[in-house]
């Protein structure tokens, strides 16, 4: 095997590894971890996880030699990256099903799932700044993805559990956006939001509120007949189409608007293949990452992408 680029994601065939169970955290001491063990009745699970964030595996093996730092490497890279990725470590020794799926035929091997599709990282080890720069692509593919959501700790410490303080109450910061969306200011509503994105672009609670506000201001717009039929009569007009995809989305239609920006992805290249990323992405958030059309949709432009 050799690294691989997100651009040719694999097939591997993971349905034989069904039935799951609560995952064994390891957690780093002191605070939360975003790394656990694996073992066959819990991989299965957190390969699904793969359609909200990235998911990182880890094959590994206390016979290989140079293992112990790669794994320290990933561990502390993972947790320092607080839920921008996930990772799972697996040893091949007691679980020797999951690195035959994986098509692992040497340890240490590094992938990387997104919405259920495996790609290779690396396999060997490798300097802390290798690993740094494989992780950091994961970064950017999850973010033409889509997937712009933080993953929820896989566990904490004893010691940080037991100093944690209550949770703190809701953050003020939609205040503003709020009292314009409630009186219909729609358009100020979105300066607002813009605000916030400057300064939280990654935060999914404020890019969702900035999409919503975005629909809502063009939505003012339309007039939903007439943009179907506009959109009908010209399949290559972006506008018409973006305009369209909005019209189904204010009338619950979400998947017929996904689908028909997803066919624009096919058939465009260069800037214009990028403006409709982009506004798959911000519609995506509308809906959250968890919604079975944005799984869908997701994997679907995934395949598209790369």
């Amino acid at each position: 095997m050799t690294d691989a680029q997100f651009s040719r994601p694999g097939a591997v065939d993971l349905s034989s590894l069904t039935q799951a169970a609560q995952t064994s955290p390891a957690a780093a001491p002191g605070g939360d971890t975003w790394v656990t063990d694996l073992t066959e009745a819990s991989f299965n699970d957190f390969v699904q996880l793969s359609m909200q964030y990235p998911v990182v595996l880890e094959l590994w093996s206390p016979r290989a030699q140079g293992g112990e730092q790669l794994a320290r490497d990933l561990a502390e890279l993972t947790d320092a990256a607080r839920g921008s990725w996930l990772l799972g470590r697996v040893n091949v020794d007691t679980e020797p099903r999951i690195a035959q799926a994986l098509q692992a035929q040497a340890v240490p091997y590094v992938v990387v799932l997104l919405g259920g599709q495996v790609a290779p990282l690396f396999q060997g080890t490798r300097s802390r700044d290798e690993v740094k720069a494989a992780l950091d692509q994961i970064g950017q593919a999850a973010a033409a993805g889509g997937m712009v959501g933080k993953a929820q700790p896989l566990g904490r410490s004893a010691a940080a559990s037991a100093g944690s303080p209550d949770e703190s109450p809701a953050n003020p910061r939609f205040a503003a956006a709020d009292a314009a969306l409630e009186r219909g200011d729609f358009a100020a509503a979105l300066a607002e939001f813009d605000k916030l994105v400057a300064e939280t672009p990654r935060d999914a609670e404020v890019l969702a509120g900035r999409a919503q506000a975005a629909l809502l201001v063009r939505a003012g717009a339309h007039d939903p007949a007439g943009v179907l039929a506009a959109a009908q009569a010209n399949p290559d007009d972006l506008e018409a189409q973006f305009r369209a995809a909005d019209v189904e989305l204010m009338n619950n239609r979400a998947q017929e608007g996904f689908d028909r920006l997803l066919v624009l992805v096919r058939n465009t290249s260069g800037d214009e293949r990028e403006q409709v990323r982009l506004r798959l992405v911000e519609l995506f958030s509308l809906l959250g990452n968890g919604d079975p059309r944005v799984l869908k949709a997701r994997r679907e432009l995934s395949t598209a992408l790369f």
